[in-house]
Protein backbone atom coordinates (compact mmCIF):
# COMPACT_ATOMS: atom_id res chain seq x y z
CA UNK A 1 0.00 0.00 0.00
CA UNK A 2 1.24 3.50 -0.53
CA UNK A 3 1.38 5.40 2.43
CA UNK A 4 0.02 9.04 2.83
CA UNK A 5 2.71 11.80 1.05
CA UNK A 6 3.04 13.59 4.80
CA UNK A 7 3.81 10.70 6.89
CA UNK A 8 7.28 8.65 6.12
CA UNK A 9 7.96 5.33 5.25
CA UNK A 10 8.23 4.28 8.63
CA UNK A 11 6.12 1.26 9.99
CA UNK A 12 5.42 0.01 13.60
CA UNK A 13 4.37 -2.73 14.78
CA UNK A 14 4.34 -5.10 18.33
CA UNK A 15 3.66 -8.22 20.12
CA UNK A 16 2.99 -9.10 23.58
CA UNK A 17 5.68 -11.38 24.41
CA UNK A 18 3.77 -14.64 24.97
CA UNK A 19 6.64 -17.21 25.09
CA UNK A 20 7.25 -19.81 21.85
CA UNK A 21 5.46 -18.79 18.92
CA UNK A 22 3.42 -21.18 16.95
CA UNK A 23 2.51 -21.15 13.09
CA UNK A 24 -0.64 -18.76 14.11
CA UNK A 25 1.94 -16.52 14.77
CA UNK A 26 4.54 -17.20 11.90
CA UNK A 27 1.08 -17.39 9.02
CA UNK A 28 -0.30 -14.23 10.34
CA UNK A 29 1.72 -11.79 11.43
CA UNK A 30 5.75 -12.61 10.88
CA UNK A 31 5.52 -13.58 7.04
CA UNK A 32 3.98 -10.43 6.76
CA UNK A 33 7.19 -8.32 8.52
CA UNK A 34 9.17 -10.66 6.57
CA UNK A 35 8.34 -9.14 3.73
CA UNK A 36 7.51 -5.16 4.85
CA UNK A 37 11.36 -5.28 6.31
CA UNK A 38 12.82 -4.98 2.60
CA UNK A 39 10.27 -2.26 1.25
CA UNK A 40 9.67 -0.23 4.26
CA UNK A 41 11.90 1.10 7.67
CA UNK A 42 10.46 -1.11 10.26
CA UNK A 43 10.09 -0.75 14.05
CA UNK A 44 9.46 -4.12 15.24
CA UNK A 45 9.27 -3.94 19.03
CA UNK A 46 8.00 -6.33 22.24
CA UNK A 47 5.06 -4.87 24.05
CA UNK A 48 6.36 -6.33 27.59
CA UNK A 49 4.40 -2.95 29.20
CA UNK A 50 1.19 -4.05 27.71
CA UNK A 51 1.42 -7.78 28.98
CA UNK A 52 1.52 -5.75 32.26
CA UNK A 53 -1.86 -4.23 31.67
CA UNK A 54 -3.40 -7.75 31.72
CA UNK A 55 -0.95 -10.03 33.95
CA UNK A 56 -0.16 -7.39 36.50
CA UNK A 57 -0.14 -9.53 39.49
CA UNK A 58 1.74 -12.15 37.93
CA UNK A 59 4.76 -10.60 36.02
CA UNK A 60 7.19 -13.82 37.14
CA UNK A 61 7.28 -15.09 33.35
CA UNK A 62 7.14 -11.88 31.02
CA UNK A 63 11.61 -11.61 31.03
CA UNK A 64 11.92 -14.99 29.79
CA UNK A 65 8.68 -14.80 27.59
CA UNK A 66 10.52 -11.41 25.69
CA UNK A 67 13.64 -13.60 25.00
CA UNK A 68 11.92 -16.83 23.81
CA UNK A 69 9.79 -14.59 21.55
CA UNK A 70 12.86 -12.46 20.58
CA UNK A 71 14.90 -16.01 19.45
CA UNK A 72 11.47 -16.79 17.33
CA UNK A 73 11.11 -13.42 15.24
CA UNK A 74 14.85 -13.92 14.76
CA UNK A 75 14.36 -17.88 13.77
CA UNK A 76 11.70 -16.84 11.18
CA UNK A 77 13.71 -14.19 9.12
CA UNK A 78 13.07 -10.85 10.63
CA UNK A 79 16.15 -9.18 10.79
CA UNK A 80 17.95 -7.03 12.67
CA UNK A 81 19.81 -5.48 9.37
CA UNK A 82 16.71 -5.01 7.84
CA UNK A 83 14.61 -3.60 10.91
CA UNK A 84 14.64 -2.70 14.61
CA UNK A 85 14.10 -4.72 17.08
CA UNK A 86 13.75 -3.80 20.67
CA UNK A 87 11.45 -3.86 23.69
CA UNK A 88 9.09 -1.40 24.56
CA UNK A 89 10.08 -0.89 28.04
CA UNK A 90 13.46 0.21 27.05
CA UNK A 91 12.05 3.01 25.20
CA UNK A 92 11.09 5.12 28.02
CA UNK A 93 10.07 7.65 25.58
CA UNK A 94 6.72 5.73 24.74
CA UNK A 95 5.72 6.05 28.50
CA UNK A 96 5.96 10.11 28.37
CA UNK A 97 4.14 10.32 25.27
CA UNK A 98 1.72 8.30 26.90
CA UNK A 99 1.84 10.49 29.70
CA UNK A 100 1.07 13.78 27.54
CA UNK A 101 -1.60 12.31 25.09
CA UNK A 102 -3.25 11.35 28.13
CA UNK A 103 -3.75 14.92 29.29
CA UNK A 104 -5.92 15.81 25.78
CA UNK A 105 -7.27 12.78 25.12
CA UNK A 106 -11.23 12.82 26.39
CA UNK A 107 -12.58 9.34 28.66
CA UNK A 108 -14.80 8.44 26.50
CA UNK A 109 -12.69 8.06 23.51
CA UNK A 110 -10.63 5.13 25.36
CA UNK A 111 -14.55 3.71 27.25
CA UNK A 112 -15.56 3.24 23.63
CA UNK A 113 -12.84 1.34 22.21
CA UNK A 114 -14.97 -1.85 20.74
CA UNK A 115 -12.11 -4.41 22.57
CA UNK A 116 -12.27 -2.83 26.11
CA UNK A 117 -15.27 -4.17 27.27
CA UNK A 118 -14.87 -7.63 24.84
CA UNK A 119 -11.56 -8.14 27.03
CA UNK A 120 -13.45 -7.48 30.31
CA UNK A 121 -16.22 -9.73 29.15
CA UNK A 122 -13.56 -12.86 28.07
CA UNK A 123 -11.06 -12.04 31.16
CA UNK A 124 -13.71 -12.09 33.66
CA UNK A 125 -12.12 -13.77 36.06
CA UNK A 126 -9.00 -11.08 36.38
CA UNK A 127 -9.17 -7.84 38.07
CA UNK A 128 -8.97 -5.47 35.13
CA UNK A 129 -10.66 -2.17 36.60
CA UNK A 130 -7.59 -0.43 36.42
CA UNK A 131 -6.56 2.44 34.69
CA UNK A 132 -3.93 0.27 32.61
CA UNK A 133 -6.27 -1.52 31.11
CA UNK A 134 -8.36 1.19 30.60
CA UNK A 135 -5.88 3.53 28.92
CA UNK A 136 -3.80 0.82 26.88
CA UNK A 137 -5.33 2.02 23.92
CA UNK A 138 -3.82 5.01 24.32
CA UNK A 139 -0.23 3.57 24.88
CA UNK A 140 -0.94 1.91 22.18
CA UNK A 141 -1.05 5.16 20.01
CA UNK A 142 1.96 6.56 22.02
CA UNK A 143 3.88 3.53 20.37
CA UNK A 144 2.76 4.54 17.20
CA UNK A 145 3.05 7.90 17.48
CA UNK A 146 6.52 8.19 18.93
CA UNK A 147 8.02 7.63 15.60
CA UNK A 148 5.86 8.82 13.73
CA UNK A 149 5.20 6.08 11.88
CA UNK A 150 2.88 6.02 8.11
CA UNK A 151 1.30 2.88 8.46
CA UNK A 152 0.46 0.08 10.94
CA UNK A 153 0.08 -3.34 9.77
CA UNK A 154 -3.25 -5.00 11.43
CA UNK A 155 -5.81 -6.74 11.42
CA UNK A 156 -9.44 -6.02 10.90
CA UNK A 157 -10.19 -6.66 14.59
CA UNK A 158 -7.33 -3.58 15.35
CA UNK A 159 -8.77 -1.06 12.42
CA UNK A 160 -10.74 0.58 15.89
CA UNK A 161 -7.12 0.71 17.31
CA UNK A 162 -5.53 2.67 14.37
CA UNK A 163 -8.64 5.10 14.25
CA UNK A 164 -8.26 6.23 17.53
CA UNK A 165 -4.69 6.88 17.41
CA UNK A 166 -6.03 8.62 14.28
CA UNK A 167 -8.25 10.88 16.23
CA UNK A 168 -5.41 11.66 19.18
CA UNK A 169 -2.97 12.61 16.34
CA UNK A 170 -5.72 15.11 14.71
CA UNK A 171 -6.38 16.81 18.24
CA UNK A 172 -3.20 16.88 19.26
CA UNK A 173 -2.41 18.96 16.07
CA UNK A 174 -5.21 21.06 16.56
CA UNK A 175 -4.30 21.90 19.65
CA UNK A 176 -0.63 22.60 19.65
CA UNK A 177 0.17 22.87 15.72
CA UNK A 178 -1.39 26.43 15.22
CA UNK A 179 1.28 28.84 15.78
CA UNK A 180 1.07 32.16 16.91
CA UNK A 181 2.04 33.41 13.59
CA UNK A 182 1.23 29.67 11.69
CA UNK A 183 -0.29 31.74 8.86
CA UNK A 184 2.28 34.07 8.09
CA UNK A 185 5.33 31.43 8.30
CA UNK A 186 3.33 29.15 5.96
CA UNK A 187 2.83 31.89 3.75
CA UNK A 188 6.71 32.70 3.05
CA UNK A 189 7.29 28.90 3.20
CA UNK A 190 4.97 28.89 -0.07
CA UNK A 191 7.31 31.59 -1.31
CA UNK A 192 10.14 29.21 -0.84
CA UNK A 193 8.95 26.67 -3.15
CA UNK A 194 9.74 29.13 -6.55
CA UNK A 195 6.58 31.17 -8.20
CA UNK A 196 5.34 28.39 -10.50
CA UNK A 197 5.02 25.56 -7.55
CA UNK A 198 3.76 28.16 -4.81
CA UNK A 199 1.40 28.86 -7.43
CA UNK A 200 0.26 25.23 -8.60
CA UNK A 201 0.31 24.74 -4.90
CA UNK A 202 -2.22 27.39 -3.63
CA UNK A 203 -4.56 26.52 -6.65
CA UNK A 204 -4.44 22.93 -5.69
CA UNK A 205 -4.80 23.73 -2.05
CA UNK A 206 -7.78 26.12 -2.88
CA UNK A 207 -9.26 23.15 -4.75
CA UNK A 208 -9.33 20.74 -1.81
CA UNK A 209 -10.32 23.15 0.95
CA UNK A 210 -13.46 24.78 -0.97
CA UNK A 211 -14.24 21.64 -3.57
CA UNK A 212 -12.93 18.44 -1.16
CA UNK A 213 -10.90 17.59 -4.16
CA UNK A 214 -8.86 14.43 -2.69
CA UNK A 215 -6.91 14.14 -6.21
CA UNK A 216 -5.87 17.75 -5.55
CA UNK A 217 -4.73 16.87 -2.13
CA UNK A 218 -3.06 13.81 -3.42
CA UNK A 219 -1.13 16.18 -6.00
CA UNK A 220 -0.21 18.65 -3.87
CA UNK A 221 0.94 16.37 -0.89
CA UNK A 222 3.54 15.17 -4.08
CA UNK A 223 4.95 18.57 -4.72
CA UNK A 224 5.37 19.34 -0.91
CA UNK A 225 7.79 16.13 -1.06
CA UNK A 226 9.55 16.93 -4.07
CA UNK A 227 10.82 20.16 -2.22
CA UNK A 228 14.51 20.54 -1.87
CA UNK A 229 14.42 24.20 -0.83
CA UNK A 230 12.41 23.99 2.26
CA UNK A 231 13.22 23.27 5.54
CA UNK A 232 11.54 20.00 7.68
CA UNK A 233 10.01 22.63 10.04
CA UNK A 234 8.17 24.18 6.59
CA UNK A 235 7.17 21.09 5.22
CA UNK A 236 5.58 20.05 8.43
CA UNK A 237 3.87 23.61 8.71
CA UNK A 238 2.33 23.24 4.97
CA UNK A 239 1.43 19.93 5.08
CA UNK A 240 -1.14 21.18 8.04
CA UNK A 241 -1.64 24.79 6.07
CA UNK A 242 -2.52 22.54 2.68
CA UNK A 243 -5.25 20.60 4.65
CA UNK A 244 -6.69 23.63 6.71
CA UNK A 245 -5.13 22.64 9.98
CA UNK A 246 -2.00 23.74 11.75
CA UNK A 247 1.57 22.30 11.43
CA UNK A 248 1.29 18.64 11.68
CA UNK A 249 3.56 17.74 14.55
CA UNK A 250 2.43 14.22 14.64
CA UNK A 251 1.08 12.12 11.63
CA UNK A 252 -2.05 10.15 11.29
CA UNK A 253 -0.98 7.06 10.56
CA UNK A 254 -2.75 4.46 8.40
CA UNK A 255 -3.87 1.15 8.28
CA UNK A 256 -2.25 -1.52 6.15
CA UNK A 257 -4.33 -4.58 6.59
CA UNK A 258 -2.70 -7.62 6.57
CA UNK A 259 -4.68 -10.63 4.83
CA UNK A 260 -6.58 -13.18 7.23
CA UNK A 261 -4.36 -15.58 9.02
CA UNK A 262 -5.34 -18.48 7.27
CA UNK A 263 -3.51 -21.28 9.65
CA UNK A 264 -6.31 -23.45 11.45
CA UNK A 265 -5.66 -24.88 15.00
CA UNK A 266 -4.98 -28.63 15.52
CA UNK A 267 -9.37 -28.71 16.34
CA UNK A 268 -10.20 -26.77 13.32
CA UNK A 269 -10.57 -23.69 15.48
CA UNK A 270 -8.11 -20.50 15.26
CA UNK A 271 -4.83 -21.48 16.70
CA UNK A 272 -4.30 -20.10 20.37
CA UNK A 273 -2.79 -21.19 23.18
CA UNK A 274 -5.93 -20.53 24.89
CA UNK A 275 -7.37 -23.55 23.02
CA UNK A 276 -4.44 -25.75 23.47
CA UNK A 277 -4.48 -26.81 19.42
CA UNK A 278 -1.17 -25.18 18.34
CA UNK A 279 1.92 -26.08 17.05
CA UNK A 280 4.96 -24.55 18.43
CA UNK A 281 8.13 -23.10 15.66
CA UNK A 282 10.19 -25.12 17.53
CA UNK A 283 8.28 -28.34 18.42
CA UNK A 284 10.83 -31.37 18.05
CA UNK A 285 9.49 -33.16 14.75
CA UNK A 286 8.31 -36.11 17.06
CA UNK A 287 6.10 -33.90 18.92
CA UNK A 288 4.39 -32.18 15.06
CA UNK A 289 4.14 -35.91 13.73
CA UNK A 290 2.59 -36.60 16.75
CA UNK A 291 -0.06 -33.56 17.39
CA UNK A 292 -1.06 -33.47 13.76
CA UNK A 293 -1.43 -37.94 13.84
CA UNK A 294 -3.56 -37.05 16.67
CA UNK A 295 -5.69 -34.26 14.94
CA UNK A 296 -9.51 -34.95 14.94
CA UNK A 297 -11.06 -36.26 11.67
CA UNK A 298 -14.63 -36.17 9.55
CA UNK A 299 -16.77 -37.76 12.62
CA UNK A 300 -18.65 -39.59 10.04
CA UNK A 301 -15.76 -41.62 9.24
CA UNK A 302 -16.02 -44.41 11.99
CA UNK A 303 -14.03 -47.09 10.10
CA UNK A 304 -11.07 -46.92 7.59
CA UNK A 305 -13.95 -48.15 4.48
CA UNK A 306 -16.25 -45.17 5.85
CA UNK A 307 -16.31 -42.56 2.88
CA UNK A 308 -15.49 -39.14 4.35
CA UNK A 309 -15.73 -35.04 3.60
CA UNK A 310 -12.75 -33.29 3.51
CA UNK A 311 -14.81 -29.81 4.01
CA UNK A 312 -15.79 -30.66 7.48
CA UNK A 313 -12.23 -32.08 8.66
CA UNK A 314 -9.66 -29.85 10.12
CA UNK A 315 -6.82 -31.57 8.40
CA UNK A 316 -8.80 -30.24 4.93
CA UNK A 317 -7.85 -26.41 6.68
CA UNK A 318 -4.03 -27.91 6.63
CA UNK A 319 -3.98 -29.05 3.24
CA UNK A 320 -5.45 -25.73 2.08
CA UNK A 321 -2.21 -23.78 3.48
CA UNK A 322 0.32 -26.76 2.97
CA UNK A 323 -0.71 -28.64 -0.24
CA UNK A 324 -0.63 -28.07 -3.89
CA UNK A 325 -3.32 -28.47 -6.27
CA UNK A 326 -2.03 -32.46 -6.88
CA UNK A 327 -1.95 -33.43 -3.70
CA UNK A 328 -5.39 -31.52 -3.12
CA UNK A 329 -7.44 -33.84 -5.37
CA UNK A 330 -5.63 -36.83 -3.67
CA UNK A 331 -7.27 -36.19 -0.70
CA UNK A 332 -10.60 -34.77 -1.84
CA UNK A 333 -10.82 -38.05 -4.42
CA UNK A 334 -9.22 -40.55 -1.52
CA UNK A 335 -11.21 -39.47 1.29
CA UNK A 336 -15.08 -39.78 -0.40
CA UNK A 337 -14.02 -42.72 -2.29
CA UNK A 338 -12.26 -44.39 1.40
CA UNK A 339 -9.55 -44.64 -0.88
CA UNK A 340 -7.10 -43.12 1.86
CA UNK A 341 -7.03 -43.29 5.06
CA UNK A 342 -6.98 -40.65 7.73
CA UNK A 343 -3.08 -41.71 8.89
CA UNK A 344 -2.34 -41.46 4.55
CA UNK A 345 -3.89 -37.80 4.70
CA UNK A 346 -2.26 -36.38 7.29
CA UNK A 347 1.41 -37.70 6.50
CA UNK A 348 1.70 -34.84 3.13
CA UNK A 349 0.52 -32.21 6.04
CA UNK A 350 3.76 -33.65 8.63
CA UNK A 351 6.12 -33.31 5.79
CA UNK A 352 5.47 -30.20 4.65
CA UNK A 353 5.33 -28.73 7.97
CA UNK A 354 8.66 -30.13 9.13
CA UNK A 355 10.00 -28.93 6.07
CA UNK A 356 9.13 -25.11 6.65
CA UNK A 357 10.04 -25.74 10.33
CA UNK A 358 13.36 -27.30 9.81
CA UNK A 359 15.58 -24.27 9.06
CA UNK A 360 13.46 -22.06 11.61
CA UNK A 361 14.26 -24.21 14.13
CA UNK A 362 18.04 -24.55 13.00
CA UNK A 363 18.13 -20.57 13.25
CA UNK A 364 16.43 -20.78 16.60
CA UNK A 365 19.01 -23.76 18.15
CA UNK A 366 21.87 -20.85 16.92
CA UNK A 367 20.61 -18.30 18.86
CA UNK A 368 19.58 -20.22 21.92
CA UNK A 369 23.18 -21.12 22.12
CA UNK A 370 23.95 -17.44 22.11
CA UNK A 371 21.55 -15.67 23.79
CA UNK A 372 24.49 -12.65 24.42
CA UNK A 373 23.93 -12.24 20.94
CA UNK A 374 19.96 -11.77 21.42
CA UNK A 375 20.28 -9.47 23.91
CA UNK A 376 22.77 -7.17 22.17
CA UNK A 377 20.36 -7.04 19.32
CA UNK A 378 17.75 -5.94 21.77
CA UNK A 379 19.90 -3.18 23.35
CA UNK A 380 20.97 -2.05 19.95
CA UNK A 381 17.76 -1.75 18.22
CA UNK A 382 16.34 -0.21 21.55
CA UNK A 383 18.88 2.53 21.09
CA UNK A 384 17.99 2.87 17.55
CA UNK A 385 14.23 3.23 18.55
CA UNK A 386 15.19 5.72 21.68
CA UNK A 387 17.09 8.38 19.36
CA UNK A 388 14.20 8.34 16.92
CA UNK A 389 11.60 8.94 19.79
CA UNK A 390 13.73 11.38 21.16
CA UNK A 391 13.19 13.70 18.19
CA UNK A 392 9.41 12.96 18.02
CA UNK A 393 9.06 14.02 21.97
CA UNK A 394 11.63 17.29 21.95
CA UNK A 395 9.13 18.37 19.15
CA UNK A 396 5.85 17.34 21.38
CA UNK A 397 7.34 18.99 24.59
CA UNK A 398 8.30 22.51 22.43
CA UNK A 399 4.75 22.11 21.28
CA UNK A 400 3.32 21.97 24.70
CA UNK A 401 5.30 24.77 26.53
CA UNK A 402 7.95 22.03 27.72
CA UNK A 403 11.18 22.59 26.19
CA UNK A 404 12.64 24.49 29.35
CA UNK A 405 16.18 25.91 28.56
Amino acid sequence: MNLNNHSNNRIVSGMRPTGHLHLGHYHGVLKNWIELQHSYECYFFVADWHALTTHYEAPHGIEQNVWDMLVDWLAAGVSPHAATLFIQSRVPEHAELHLLLSMLTPLGWLERVPTYKDQQEKLREKDLATYGFLGYPLLQSADVLIYRAGGVPVGEDQVAHIEITREIARRFNHLYGREPDFEEKAAAAVKKMGKKNAKLFMSLRRKYLEQGDQEALEVAQALLESQQNISVGDRKRLFGYLEGSGKIILPEPQAMLTRAAKMPGLDGQKMSKSYENTIALRDDPDTVTRKIRTMPTDPARVRRTDPGEPEVCPVWQFHLVYSDEHVRQWVQEGCRSAGIGCLDCKQPVIDAVLRELAPIQERAAEYEQDPDLVRSIAAEGSEQARAAARDTLEEVRKAMGLAYK
